[in-house]
């Protein structure tokens, strides 16, 4: 556990020099956060207007079930696109040295409809996770439900964190593309276990670092300026306010971070384990296949 943590911290060294050496390597992902932020602001309306117009009818329901899923796939979409972007920029990076911005949009134009597909595959099984924790209550059979659509959302996530890369890179589709990526698990499925949980062990901490330093910082900021204004109702308010800011900046912030370390690590992984399938092909040595920089940290 220690080992695989101390992997992911030199994976994320590596995957953000990279990221400062080229700004444009992070741009996609700032994109996605704002994108995907007015989004969720313009898809929660219609979600609060039925809530309180039709109240807990069963009508009302299945209207906020499919609003519900509705927004979820649209959020899926916004964040496989930018996600696309950050793989052929990264990818880019690492064949030529220089990622660029028109290329990437090209590059999403391109797979827009395979990125639609893979959002709508998405959005199936975080459907099936979303059921089974409303019927966690149900007794045996729901519990046995709930780990099971828990699996699944585990290993759908991550299939399609790698399937991603296998669509921007090679062009394929969500089949082939499935397909390619089960090959590629079968052959490296220790390595894709163990790192994976190094990098998001790493994300993680930082996350939770981040989250805490904005709570400690927000309830400063609007605890101090509630204090100080002694009872003043708009004071108390903009202290308030301030507070929720640096709070959700901090979020947003941790967000980023993570986005972008776990796509930089499954766009290396995939570049890796496509390059040894080649060697393998090809009859030569899988030792002398050069994993891409930030993923070489990993492996060492």
């Amino acid at each position: 556990m220690f080992e695989s943590f101390n992997k992911g911290v030199s994976f994320f060294k590596q995957a953000w020099s990279m990221a400062f050496k080229d700004k444009d390597l992070l741009k996609p992902t700032l994109y996605s956060l704002a994108v995907s932020g007015v989004v969720a602001v313009v898809g929660i309306v219609p979600i609060i207007i039925v809530a309180v117009a039709l109240g807990d009818s069963q009508y009302a329901q299945i209207i906020l079930a499919v609003l519900a899923g509705i927004l979820m796939f649209v959020q899926f979409i916004v964040s496989y696109v930018f996600s696309a972007m950050t793989i052929h920029l990264i990818y880019s990076y690492i064949t030529e040295g220089d990622g660029k911005m028109s290329e990437a949009w090209a590059i999403v134009r391109r797979d827009f409809w395979d990125i639609v597909t893979l959002a709508a595959a998405s959005t199936v099984v975080g459907l099936i996770k979303n059921a089974a924790n409303r019927n966690r209550k149900g007794g045996v059979g729901a519990a046995v439900a709930l780990a099971g659509a828990n699996t699944l959302s585990f290993l759908w996530t991550e299939a399609a964190l790698l399937i991603l890369p296998a669509m921007v890179i090679d062009d394929l589709n969500l089949k082939k593309g499935g397909e390619r990526i089960f090959q590629i698990t079968k052959q490296n499925l220790l390595l894709i276990g163990v790192s994976t949980v190094g990098v998001n062990a790493v994300t993680g901490l930082i996350g939770f670092v981040f989250v805490v330093l904005g709570l400690v910082l927000g309830f400063g900021i609007g605890g101090g300026l509630g204090f100080a204004s002694s009872g003043d109702v708009t004071v108390t308010g903009i202290g308030i306010g301030l507070g929720l800011l640096v709070f959700f900046a901090f979020v947003v912030l941790s967000s980023a971070i993570s986005t972008y370390t776990k796509t930089a690590y499954h766009t290396c992984l995939y570049i890796w384990a496509r390059d040894v399938e080649t060697a393998k092909e090809k009859g030569k040595s899988v030792e002398k296949v050069s994993a891409p920089a930030p993923l070489a940290a990993v492996l060492s």
